[in-house]
């Protein structure tokens, strides 16, 4: 999924750019391989001004163990790291990244005992519920459309040196679990924003924390992913590491999914960088398939392995010009997977294939057994789709010949129950439409709705929510100036993308629209929806890229509230605080609290770093 996969080029020429390991040479070597992307304005990639406020201790992680680790374990040496990260960042390597700015609460707080904590107001991990619904109810919410109109900024926390804040709060028993991009997990106060603790991932930390009893155990486990495809378990008191299981071999393996716990088994869903990787014409693309995996949550042992693609990438092509290329490949699971309890299934959400030949399984929504990942059926919601960065370049070195447009379903699928008693799962897609299919009948389609004209950043991307009653469904559509994605002076488009929709689950026909921020005055402004939304009896909240959050009536579409985060703020840890775009992560919501991420300087948005906590004012 191109919004995901491509991210990791936001530091991709930086890692070619040193081919010698003394400092002198940075800037001869950054002039000649890396300015034509960061000087240029390419979407992806942050511009001199945005690394200069970085510590090279984050850019040498996102080299060695990070986002950039492909090319930046494989290609540079040690010397040669440090050499890039200081001349970029114009500071002098220290290995430290400022661990010490932390607002400490003190000791954390023995885990309560007796009744489930998950009784309590909470939001947990990405969906709130093992059905993704991303519906909060009232008792959980804590604040109704009166006190949402009243909502103020009580606290803000920052994440240190960082340009994009992504990953999705959890909160449970009054602590809010959080990742970062520097791969710094994070337990905090929910109500004042001080440090409990913290641990550090061996790679960046984009997904969601999920909070969860194991048996024999009487501190919860956190559980969560990084971008080096590990999976982790940390005791939720104090932060100290449980187990930790590499999901997959290959390289360019990254977990960003939601995990979910069901009877003491963790299933967590496997993606990859590789489509971003042939990007690179001597790259040979591509042999990573998507999976779900099974883990025994107490110890982290592999129960089962589903690949989303059954044979391996053996196959050989060719491309246009005359290139080899393997498959089937790709096939990412980028979501949380969805829970059905009735009828013992995970419902899991796939991305396009890399290469040829294309598979029934991509692009598609998979009914999986829970226990042991045998397929039931699988729903494809377009066929032949086989993309990958290759084919945004000019020379289209390893695009496929019968080229797709990257059209992956990309967010999770949500279970609900209809008022007449039926169940449909909703599935949203970034080409735009909206499936609902019946979960009892094997994945028969409903209805199909389109609400966007989709692309490689469009449709619908980080995900929908509903309260049963409506899909509340926010449009991406995010387009570039000249409607290029590569090459020089990338912009954004500022009149591209954006809205919200609120489709009746029974049919699918609109029952509201809502049209997008206007980005009038802003700078590296899109009025793009791609964050995930959240919704709470009476009200629904949608962020833009723009930068600002808004809370809607869910009978009417009026806005209710709404907060313009891009500017400065004073952190309670310390450290410099600044707001942006709003992407991927939605608004969580727990009991009379607000809380959102703001930052995200991808795609050529505002950076960020920064998660802020609302309260109604009384």
């Amino acid at each position: 999924m191109i919004s995901r996969s491509i991210a990791f080029t936001a530091l991709a020429t930086l890692a070619l750019c040193v081919q010698a390991g003394d400092k002198p040479a940075g800037k001869a070597v950054y002039l000649k391989h890396c300015a034509a992307c960061h000087d240029g304005g390419v979407a992806h990639a942050p511009k001199p001004e945005i690394l200069a406020k970085m510590r090279p201790a984050a850019v040498v992680r996102a080299l060695e163990t990070g986002v950039m680790r492909m090319v930046g374990n494989f290609t540079l040496s040690g010397p040669e790291r440090v050499a890039v990260a200081e001349f970029v960042t114009g500071k002098t390597y220290d290995a430290n990244l400022q661990k010490s700015i932390v607002n400490h609460c003190g000791a954390s707080p023995p885990w309560p005992t007796g009744p489930d904590v998950l009784a309590k107001p909470h939001w947990n991990s990405w969906g709130v519920n093992p059905q993704n619904t991303r519906f909060q109810p009232a008792a959980m919410a804590g604040i109704d459309r009166v006190g949402v109109a009243k909502l103020e900024l009580q606290w803000v926390f920052a994440f240190p040196e960082e340009t994009l804040a992504e990953a999705h709060s959890s909160v449970v028993d009054g602590r809010l679990f959080v990742g970062s991009r520097s791969g710094a997990v994070y337990a905090l106060d929910a109500k004042t924003g001080c440090t409990y603790w913290t641990f550090h991932a061996n790679a960046a930390v984009k997904g969601p924390m999920l909070v969860g009893s194991v048996p024999g155990k009487t501190t919860p486990y956190v559980f969560f992913g990084d971008l080096s495809g590990r999976a982790y378990a940390v005791d939720a008191a104090s932060g100290e590491q449980l187990w930790v299981r590499v999901a997959d071999e290959h390289p360019s393996a990254r977990l960003t999914g939601g995990f979910q716990l069901v009877d003491g088994t963790l299933y967590v869903p496997v993606s990859s960088l590789e489509e971003g990787s042939a990007a690179d014409p001597n790259y040979k693309c591509c042999t990573f398939r998507g999976s779900l995996m099974a883990l025994d949550a107490a110890t982290g042992v592999v129960r089962w392995k589903k690949y989303v693609i059954d044979q391996a990438a053996t196959l050989e092509q060719k491309t246009a010009d005359g290139r080899v290329t393997v498959g089937p490949s790709g096939g990412a699971v980028w979501s949380a997977p969805t829970i059905d309890a009735k009828l013992g299934r995970l419902y899991v959400a796939t991305g396009d294939n890399y290469s040829q030949p294309a598979t029934p399984t991509s692009d598609a929504l998979l009914g999986l057994s829970m226990q042991d990942g045998a397929q039931a059926w699988a729903y494809q919601g377009l066929p032949g789709d086989a993309w990958n960065a290759a084919c945004s370049l000019p020379d289209k070195a390893n695009c496929p010949q019968e080229e797709g447009p990257d059209h992956d379903m990309g967010s999770s699928a949500i279970l609900i129950e209809m008022a007449d008693g039926k169940r449909v799962l909703l599935a949203g897609q970034k080409s735009g439409v909206m499936h609902a299919l019946d979960p009892d009948d094997n994945g028969k389609i409903r209805w199909k709705t389109r609400v966007a004209k989709g692309g490689i950043l469009g449709g619908i991307e980080w995900g929908s929510a509903s309260d049963g009653r409506a899909v509340y469904v926010a449009v991406s559509d995010a387009r570039w100036e000249k409607g290029e994605f590569f090459g020089a002076k990338v912009a954004l488009d500022p009149t591209k993308g954006g809205g919200l929709f609120a489709l009746d689950v029974n049919d699918g026909k609109v029952i509201w629209q809502a049209p997008p921020v206007s980005c009038a005055g802003r700078e590296r402004c899109s009025p793009a929806q791609t964050a995930a939304v959240t919704v709470i009896p009476g009200v629904v909240f949608s962020g833009s890229m723009s930068g600002v959050m808004r809370a809607f009536d869910t009978d009417t579409g009026k806005v209710l509230w709404e907060y313009d985060s891009v500017r400065d703020y004073k952190a309670v840890n310390g450290a410099p605080a600044h707001g942006g775009a709003i992407d991927q992560s939605g608004v969580v919501v727990v009991d009379g609290w607000v809380y959102m991420n703001s930052g995200y300087v991808n795609w050529g948005a505002q950076p960020g770093n920064v998660l802020l906590a609302f309260k109604a004012k009384p």
